[in-house]
């Protein structure tokens, strides 16, 4: 597993001529609705607003992690995995729904799509959309390819599951380092307005490293959202592919 979520983190290289829809542009599709969120409300447009992910859970560091953004008033976005960690910790993810957070797809077996033929691609995230609802009682709208690693043909089959594609800004490259003060230093200097920031809480410098993360942001103004609230009031679409 080392190696396959390892790779998660490096830059989106495949993805740089994709046509993508930045979170500013996805909010003038709906300028009369409102956004509403377990943690208030947050208006985007007006707010200095960033995303706060994570990748290939749950994991058992999952559980600290959720301590951790309950006690700061935090809501992340997890893009999960299905075989060893969904079907490994479903109540940990019946947790993550439960207390307001996004739960999303990564994928079942994390396999890069772009490699295998559709009928694959179609069952790793059907297979792991029908997992979450049946913990969550809710389907997934949103997922995140392996590796970033997208094509035409992944649109289309997200398109037809409902799925949108949800990429990244910042890294931290936390599969490279225990190091929680290295990781803390890698979001603050890559941190934007809109971004959306890619962690790992499996790894274990990460879940450490979350706190001060938190507080640093939040001293330079930045009020911390799930992805649908980045893009609020416009709403993901299925197909499409987000990125900041």
């Amino acid at each position: 597993m080392f190696v396959a979520v390892a790779s998660l983190g490096l830059a989106s290289s495949g993805c740089t001529k994709l046509d993508t829809t930045a979170p500013a542009a996805a909010r003038t599709h709906d300028v009369s609705a409102t956004a509403q969120a377990r943690f208030g409300t947050v208006d985007c447009r007006e707010a200095k607003c960033i995303a706060l992910t994570f990748d290939a859970g749950p994991s058992e560091n999952s559980a600290r992690l959720l301590d951790i953004l309950k006690e700061k008033q935090v809501p992340a976005t997890f893009f999960l995995l299905g075989k060893g960690h969904i079907a490994k910790y479903p109540e940990l993810v019946k947790r993550m729904a439960a207390e307001g957070h996004e739960v999303a797809s990564h994928t079942w077996d994390h396999k890069i799509l772009t490699r295998i033929k559709p009928a694959q691609i179609r069952g790793e995230l059907e297979r792991t959309d029908d997992a979450i609802e049946r913990i969550t009682g809710k389907k997934p709208t949103l997922m995140r390819p392996p590796q970033g690693r997208t094509d035409d043909t992944v649109h289309k089959i997200c398109r037809e599951l409902g799925l949108a594609e949800v990429l990244w800004s910042v890294t931290a490259k936390d599969y490279t380092t225990t190091d929680s003060a290295l990781i803390t230093k890698r979001v603050l200097a890559q941190a934007t307005r809109d971004g959306i920031i890619l962690l790992h809480d499996l790894y274990r410098g990460t879940v450490p490293a979350v706190p001060g993360i938190i507080d640093a942001l939040k001293a330079r103004g930045y009020v911390f959202v799930t992805v649908p609230q980045l893009l609020a009031p416009g709403k993901a679409e299925p197909g499409k592919v987000y990125r900041p």
